[in-house]
C-alpha cells in the first residue's frame, strides 16, 4: 500500500499553526479551516476586518504582441475592454461550454495579462490555455512566484493604507496597481471573495510571513482577525459566489450558473461560444437559484431537491448564514421552477424539510 502523498503547503503554513488555527487538506493543500471560530471570523470580516491565506491560489502569466488575442479566445468576458491596472471575471471555458475554471483576469500592460486560477485548477488550466495557444505570446504557470493574502472587510482600507503609498482611496473596484507593502514590491488588487470591500495582495514566497504578520500588527486595535476557510466560504455564499466544484464544473455553462454577464457573445469568437449560443437558443433547462431553510436543519452540498414532491434538482452550497441568522444554500432546478417564492423540500438525512427559494445575493454590504 502506497504511503499518502504529503499535503502542499503556502508560504504561511508554519504562521498557521502558530496560530493555532485548525488545519484541514483542501484539495491537496494543508490550509487553515478557522482560528477562533467560523462564525466569530465570519462577523470579523463584516464588523472590520479579516486576513486570508490565498497562496494556494494559481498565476498564470500571458505575455508577447498577441497576449490579447488568446486572452479574449480562451475566456468568455472581453479583455479588449480593460484598461491598463484593470481586472475583470471570466470564465474559462471547454468547447461544450462547461467550465474549466473561473478566472480573474488582470491587465497587467497591452502585452501583459496576470490570471488569477482556483488552486487545484492551476495545472489543468495552464494546460488547456497552452493547447489553445496560437497567437505570438508566451504562457507561464507563474504560481511559484507569488504568495497571496486576502485583507477583507469595511476597515481593510484603513489597515492597508498603514503600509502602503499606493493611493488605495483612489483605487476602484476590480482595478490594481503595482507597488509596495512595508516597502517591499507587491501587486494590490481592489478584488476578493467575501461580498465585502478590500484587496487581494501579491507579494514573493519569501516575504509572506513578514507582510502577514505586518498586516496583523497594523489591524490589531482595529478588530482585524486571521480567518481561514471556513469563514471565507460562509462569507461568499451569503455573497452568492460560485465556488468551482459546487456551483460550476465541466457539466455546468454559466448561463446556467446565472453567469450570463461575464459572458460577452459581441467580441468575436471563444472557446465554448458556439456551444452557448445553442444552449441560449434552444432555451435553458436549469438554473441556480438561492433558498432559505424554513424547517430545522441545513440543505448541505449534494443533498436532493423536490419540488412537489418530486425529485428536481440539487443543493451546490449550503449553510449557516452568521450575518443573518438563517440557514441558506443554492440550488440547481429546472428553469420554469427555479423563481423565487417558490416552496421546495429539501431531503435531509431521508426526510423533507420545507424551504422556499429566495433573492440573491442573500447579503450585500451597504456602500
Amino acid at each position: 500500500m502506497s504511503a499518502p502523498a504529503e499535503l502542499l503547503k503556502t508560504p504561511l503554513n508554519s504562521v498557521h499553526r502558530e496560530l493555532g488555527a485548525r488545519m484541514v487538506d483542501f484539495g491537496g493543500w494543508d490550509m487553515p479551516m478557522q482560528y477562533s471560530g467560523i462564525i466569530d471570523e465570519h462577523l470579523a470580516v463584516r464588523q472590520a476586518a479579516g486576513l486570508f491565506d490565498v497562496s494556494h491560489m494559481g498565476e498564470i502569466e500571458v505575455r508577447g504582441p498577441q497576449a490579447l488575442d488568446l486572452v479574449n479566445y480562451i475566456s468568455t468576458n472581453n479583455a479588449a475592454k480593460l484598461q491598463t491596472g484593470q481586472a475583470h471575471y471570466a470564465g474559462l471555458l471547454y468547447e461544450h461550454g462547461g467550465f474549466v475554471d473561473d478566472i480573474l483576469v488582470h491587465k497587467v500592460a497591452g502585452d501583459h495579462f496576470f490570471l488569477c486560477v482556483n488552486a487545484s485548477n492551476q495545472d489543468k488550466d495552464y494546460a488547456h490555455i497552452r493547447s489553445h495557444n496560437r497567437w505570438d505570446c508566451t504562457v507561464e504557470n507563474a504560481g511559484p512566484r507569488y504568495a497571496q493574502v486576502a485583507i477583507q472587510g469595511p476597515r481593510a482600507l484603513e489597515i492597508l493604507q498603514k503600509l502602503t503609498a499606493t493611493d488605495l482611496t483612489a483605487m476602484k473596484y476590480y482595478w490594481f496597481a503595482d507597488g509596495q507593502v512595508s516597502g517591499r514590491p507587491a501587486r494590490i488588487a481592489r478584488t476578493g471573495y467575501t461580498g465585502e470591500d478590500g484587496f487581494e495582495i501579491y507579494v514573493d514566497p519569501s516575504e509572506a510571513a513578514d507582510r502577514w504578520n505586518e498586516l496583523l500588527r497594523a489591524g490589531r486595535d482595529l478588530g482585524l482577525k486571521p480567518a481561514g476557510l471556513g469563514a471565507r466560504n460562509t462569507l461568499r455564499l451569503e455573497a452568492k459566489m460560485a465556488l468551482y466544484g459546487h456551483e460550476i464544473d465541466a457539466s455546468i455553462s454559466p448561463l446556467e450558473a446565472d453567469l450570463g454577464w461575464i459572458v460577452k457573445f459581441d467580441k468575436g469568437d471563444f472557446v465554448g461560444r458556439a456551444a452557448l449560443e445553442n444552449q441560449k437558443a434552444a432555451g435553458l433547462k436549469r438554473k441556480l437559484i438561492g433558498f432559505e431553510m424554513r424547517g430545522r436543519g441545513i440543505g448541505r452540498d449534494g443533498y436532493e431537491v423536490h419540488v412537489d414532491g418530486v425529485p428536481a434538482g440539487w443543493v451546490t452550497s449550503g449553510g449557516p448564514a452568521p450575518s443573518l441568522n438563517k440557514n441558506i444554500g443554492l440550488c440547481y432546478l429546472p428553469t420554469d421552477q427555479a423563481q423565487v417564492g417558490r416552496p421546495i423540500k429539501i431531503i435531509i438525512r431521508n426526510q423533507p424539510v420545507e424551504a422556499i427559494t429566495v433573492q440573491t445575493p442573500f447579503y450585500k454590504r451597504s456602500k
